[in-house]
């Protein structure tokens, strides 16, 4: 029987102390000094900002844009060895110490990703290179993705986390407006399983403990992202990370098709892993963010858009000329 798994989302100096914490909503407890997502823009400013993520998305409001094109997948057919870790007392990018007050950009599990996996087209302003990818649920029958449509909260969303190159870590992306690009998948609850979940799934069960890491063999992305071809359809904006600190470097794509999962494996996603304080790991995921002003585009396939254009609407977006960017 696999182990609970006992993921610390926090990030603090004294495991005692919930001053330094940051947590879900369905975390707050410790006297009520755990800082849930309302209160997150008090430790970290950039939480507060004008560009946050999720959002919902209003699909009477969004811009079509037929010149938005398809993306180019590299490497997710490609059979790789991957590593999940579960990162414990730090939730920090890897190729950095903390700093002060910063509680980094992961959760504390997340699934690494080879270099060669990489991203291009989709009107990103450059190639990307893929770092991890990890998830966010609800629980107990209670929807927990991150972005909702028109309202709906759906059971669950898988982030691809990209860095825009030449940048060699997030902490260097996070200066760039576009220098992260997330593709984000919603999953709808179905009858049937999904076919692949259950090796993620189980891989989650392997590392209970803090810095504990395991290896998932020939591992493929396509086994759960369907091929760029199938997925013409999208939702782009500029926003943020959706954990602090709340980077607002990221260049978002919610793609309109959704995955299946089924109840069983939502159970089981919920059943397996635990916060550091032993409750069930439910409700992952942070509300959604003011608009603030920002344009949400829909693709509708065919076309191209030049680097230079989609520069020239983040530039727009925020009020920037496109020389700043």
């Amino acid at each position: 029987m696999e182990s609970p798994l006992y993921l610390l989302i926090l990030v603090t100096l004294d495991p005692h102390l919930c001053t330094a914490q940051w947590c879900y909503q369905s975390q707050y407890s410790c006297d009520h000094t755990c800082g849930d997502p309302s209160r997150w823009a008090a430790q970290f400013p950039r939480c507060g900002g004008l560009r946050q993520s999720p959002i919902n998305i209003v699909t009477r409001k969004v811009h079509v844009n037929a010149a938005l094109p398809p993306f180019d997948f590299i490497g997710h057919t490609t059979r790789n060895n991957i590593t999940v870790k579960n990162k414990g007392h730090s939730g920090e990018a890897e190729s950095r110490p903390a700093p002060a007050g910063s509680h980094g950009f992961f959760l504390a599990a997340h699934f690494e990703l080879p270099q060669s996996v990489r991203l291009t087209g989709g009107a990103l302003p450059g190639h990307y290179r893929a770092a991890q990818f990890h998830f966010h649920w609800g629980g107990s029958g209670r929807p927990g993705s991150e972005h909702t449509i028109d309202g709906e909260r759906f059971p669950m969303e898988m982030h691809i986390v990209h860095i825009k190159e030449p940048y060699g870590s997030l902490v260097e992306a996070e200066h760039d407006m576009a220098g992260i690009a997330l593709l984000a998948f919603l999953f709808e609850e179905s009858t049937d399983d999904h076919p692949h979940l259950d090796t993620v799934i189980t891989a989650l069960g392997r590392v209970p403990n803090n810095g504990s890491s395991s290896v998932v063999p020939n591992f493929r992305l396509s086994d759960i992202v369907p091929p760029s071809k199938e997925l013409r359809g999208y939702y782009r904006y500029v926003g943020s990370m959706t954990t602090p600190g709340c980077e607002q470097a990221v260049a978002w794509t919610v793609f309109r098709r959704t995955l299946p999962i089924s109840s069983r494996q939502l159970d089981a996603l919920v059943k397996q892993c635990r916060f550091w304080t032993g409750q069930p790991m439910t409700d992952i995921f942070r509300p959604t963010q003011p608009l603030d002003g920002r344009v949400v585009y829909r693709s509708n396939s065919g076309g191209a858009l030049t680097t230079g254009a989609w520069t020239g609407v983040l530039a727009l977006l925020v009020g920037m000329s496109p020389v700043m960017l």
